[in-house]
């Protein structure tokens, strides 16, 4: 890799996570949940640092020299390559959860379209379903998994403000939509990250689905 390095970080970790990303985002790609180059990927690199999609590329051909360095701050880190305009969000869920590896924003058109729908809700309530077990701290499909619904906005600070007063009241958050936009979900590891993603795409298209054969 190219990019200049701290010396705290080994060049073959950031290969790896940049190699873990863009390989997600090519499969990601594939199931058209990419549209037009939006969607952006994380992986933390270490407590300071984070490997993150570069603005604009076209998710399903990311190789290595795509993904970028920043700092907790969603700044840039040895390049002058932009990084992705939603930086500030994965940053967030980096500095809120410790534990948190990858972070995953997509497009798909089921995400966007429970985005809208749920909209005048501001939450999506998904209850009954076996496949909420698949969200980490879900055991049971008794329970009820809420996935807040954002107002968009081009201004981050806006956007995380809004997570940050959810998370500050209280509330559990495993993932959350934004109005007209997507979704993002995070997890311990890429594999679960996924996980919550492909779990998340199925669970909102069910709900879909059912308001379809009530109407």
């Amino acid at each position: 890799m190219s990019q200049p390095l701290p010396d705290s970080i080994p060049p073959d970790l950031f290969a790896a996570r940049a190699d873990a990303i863009a390989a997600a985002a090519r499969e990601l790609a594939l199931a058209g949940w990419t549209p037009a180059t939006s969607s952006n990927f994380s992986m933390r690199v270490d407590s300071e640092h984070a490997a993150i999609t570069i603005s604009g590329r076209d998710k399903g051909k990311l190789t290595r020299d795509d993904i970028m360095l920043v700092d907790m701050q969603g700044r840039a880190v040895g390049t002058d390559a932009r990084p992705s305009a939603e930086t500030a969000l994965h940053t967030q869920v980096y500095r809120r959860w410790p534990e948190a590896q990858a972070v995953l924003h997509t497009h798909s058109r089921t995400q966007s379209v429970a985005s809208r729908l749920f909209a005048k809700h501001g939450v999506v309530r998904v209850e009954g379903w076996e496949l909420q077990k698949a969200i980490t701290g879900h055991t049971t499909h008794e329970g009820v998994l809420e996935i807040p619904v954002f107002p968009n906005t081009q201004h981050m600070p806006e956007l995380v403000a809004h997570v940050d007063a959810w998370l500050d009241s209280g509330n559990p958050l495993s993932a959350y939509l934004i109005d007209g936009h997507g979704i993002y979900t995070w997890g311990r590891d890429m594999a679960e990250a996924r996980r919550h993603l492909e779990a998340l795409e199925f669970l909102l298209a069910c709900e879909l689905d059912l308001r379809r054969l009530k109407a």
